[in-house]
């Protein structure tokens, strides 16, 4: 008669409200806390979790065939994986494309990156949707020995997102400069030689791509640290500057970016902001943020052009918004989240000043967002 018992649980969630999650480890083994998100997203799991904008997030896939495509060092968006751990339906099997370099259990582990496989997601996701998300203890022994009291513990001794500044977990540690552009076949990454536009750009948690981005719309980027005031940017005489996106609350971010911020502007430079640059340029003209209920995270997000009627499908990444209803006289609502109607973009009425919730850089439509860059270029051309 054949057994009838199920192998040993290497990998165990436990959630502030005392919910325990049981499945099989992958990556590095140990105990990681943090808080607990979803993402909607089909491909872009490397992407996903070296995004500096996930620090202090687990991240659940809703998506069951998570390390199917392996990973390569091409598609990191960061030199290492951000994002606290990965929690996924089924364990990652061998990868099956001409890019993998490694799989992505190997990957995670060099990293010190816990993931666990083996979840029923779609009720994970359920939970997030409904309660929030949740503060989260994630834990992989091999040996499966677990003291579920203590994790729970863990969880809920997590401070959590809000009043928190990440950015400065993320930024760089000093300014360099910035020339490959777009992935093209055959050639990869082409390196930007004729420049038009000279552009700072701030990082607050800067995805490689974005600044590949820049480069491919014509811009010279120099990057700066997040803390960099406004004399220290325009020191740069630059023609722009870019805010990049990030993680944390940007209220606490806002303490040092806002000044600075106010200063460029002031200077009349023209300034495109992405994500949490989105929100600090909205704090910066007066606006107020807010903390969402579970966040937007995925590549499928419908977003509209108030200006123009276009819906385009954007990847979203945030925990935060801004509040429409605090944008001030001269500051103009451009976009706004089709799922639910909050912010997704906004512009001064008189200036070449815009920002925008979405990431137009990770190219999910693929191409509906890219005119972003074209126009701040052509802001800067006059």
């Amino acid at each position: 008669m054949a057994s009838s018992s199920q192998p040993r649980p290497t990998a165990c969630l436990a959630l502030a409200d005392g919910s325990i999650f049981y499945g099989y480890g992958f990556g590095a083994t140990g105990v990681t806390t943090a808080e607990l998100c979803f993402n909607t997203a089909m491909t872009g799991y490397q992407e996903i979790m070296t995004d500096p904008s996930y620090a202090g997030q687990i991240v659940t896939f809703t998506f069951p065939h998570i390390g199917n495509t392996g990973v390569n060092p091409e598609d990191d968006e960061t030199a290492d994986p951000v994002a606290a751990g990965m929690v996924v339906k089924w364990d990652p099997t061998q990868p099956s494309n001409w890019r993998a370099t490694e799989t992505l259990s190997d990957w995670l582990a060099k990293r010190g990156r816990i993931a666990i496989g083996g979840l029923d997601t779609r009720r994970l996701t359920r939970a997030i949707r409904q309660q929030g998300a949740p503060h989260v203890a994630l834990a992989h022994d091999p040996e499966g020995n677990f003291d579920t009291d203590a994790l729970v513990e863990q969880a809920r001794a997590f401070s959590g997102l809000e009043g928190l500044d990440l950015a400065l977990d993320v930024t760089c540690a000093q300014s360099y400069r910035w020339d490959e552009m777009r992935w093209a076949w055959p050639d990869g990454y082409p390196r930007q030689t004729a420049p038009q536009h000279k552009v700072v750009a701030i990082d607050f948690g800067a995805k490689r791509n974005i600044l590949r981005c820049l480069a491919s719309a014509g811009c010279d980027v120099t990057v700066l640290p997040a803390t960099a005031t406004a004399a220290e940017v325009l020191a740069h005489d630059p023609d722009g500057v870019f805010l990049s996106n990030g993680p944390g609350d940007p209220a606490a971010t806002g303490a040092y970016a806002v000044p600075m911020i106010k200063g460029v502007l002031e200077a009349g430079k023209p300034m495109f902001g992405i994500c949490l640059g989105h929100q600090m340029l909205a704090l910066a003209l007066g606006a107020k943020t807010i903390k969402m209920n579970h966040g937007h995270h995925g590549a499928n997000h419908p977003v509209k052009d108030n200006e123009t009627g276009k819906v385009e499908i954007t990847s979203m990444n945030h925990g935060f918004a801004v509040d429409s209803q605090s944008l001030p006289k001269g500051v103009i609502e451009t976009h706004v989240s089709l799922f639910d109607g909050s912010n997704c973009g906004i512009r001064m009425q008189d200036r070449p000043v815009f920002s925008v919730q979405h990431h137009p850089e990770a190219s999910p439509g693929p191409q509906d967002s890219f005119y972003l860059f074209e126009r701040f270029a052509a802001s800067m051309a006059g």
